[in-house]
């Protein structure tokens, strides 16, 4: 996807250095100086794996200030993977026969009735284990009022409607790079930037699950991350629902409704 250079941006390998080196850092830490390893050595795909996989360990871990570092890093491996990609400016239409074995070629790949979203992404992973660079949208038939719904399945479901290209049958190039960047533009204005901090990580981790090849998605999960690496309140709802529930299941009616064997077991323990 089309993208500003680097210019006054930290370069890769700087940021990739940034990473905390306390124990508790210490596997993504090591995993982060594979990928590091990788982007020099132009392996993209391999890079893009490791970052991945560091993005889980450090939301496992809810150390979101090492979220926020390693999601620069795996947006770098992205953006060069999809620049290989979208570098082929022919536009294949897939509709049908769509299997995760097909010959690919880098490019681009548009996906459209009767195939679906889910054809694309599981070609979009197929492509990735096979490292084959190849740029993919998923579009619909247009809508009543002429717009061209483009969609995105993972985690979410991410959908936006555009103007159609002014040759259906044959798309260009820059209508193509739009309507990926749309898509992403609009997995964005979806957050709902009054839900709690750690809810709108995972939102946004959601959405990068659906439409992964987005720079100003991964930047979004960097800002958040690092507005969450300051502190912040979480709501009791949460707790306070377990604790009904709690409650609840000691009134030997409702526990019936639950479950009573597990009531009785309760009620076992409490008499002891």
């Amino acid at each position: 996807m089309a993208s500003p250079p680097l210019v006054g941006r930290e370069p890769p390998a700087a940021m990739l250095c940034a990473m905390n080196a306390s124990p508790r850092h210490e596997k993504v830490d090591e995993i982060m100086e594979r990928a590091e390893t990788a982007l020099r050595r132009s392996q993209w795909f391999e890079a893009e794996r490791l970052a991945h996989r560091a993005m889980e360990l450090a939301r496992s871990q809810e150390d979101f200030a090492l979220l926020a570092r390693v999601a620069l890093p795996l947006q770098e491996a992205r953006r060069q993977r999809i620049q290989e990609a979208i570098g082929n400016k022919k536009i294949t239409i897939l509709q049908s026969d769509i299997t995760e074995d097909m010959p690919l070629k880098p490019g681009c790949y548009l996906v459209q009735p009767p195939a679906v979203g889910a054809d694309a992404r599981r070609l979009r992973l197929a492509a990735l284990r096979r490292e084959i660079p190849i740029a993919i949208l998923c579009r619909e038939p247009l809508s009543r009022m002429k717009l061209c719904p483009i969609v995105a399945i993972g985690q979410m479901t991410v959908r936006a409607r555009i103007d159609p290209p002014k040759d259906w049958e044959k798309p260009d190039h820059k209508w193509f790079v739009g309507a990926m960047e749309a898509l992403g533009d609009a997995a964005i204005e979806m957050l709902d930037t009054g839900l709690e901090l750690d809810r709108q990580i995972d939102f946004l981790l959601g959405a990068l699950d659906a439409v992964p090849d987005h720079e100003k998605l991964h930047q979004a999960l960097a800002a958040v991350c690092k507005e969450a690496s300051k502190g912040f309140v979480r709501s009791t709802t949460a707790s306070e629902l377990e604790a009904e529930l709690e409650a609840a299941i000691e009134d030997p009616e409702i526990a019936a409704e639950l479950g009573e064997p597990a009531a009785k077991k309760r009620r076992g323990d409490a008499e002891d």
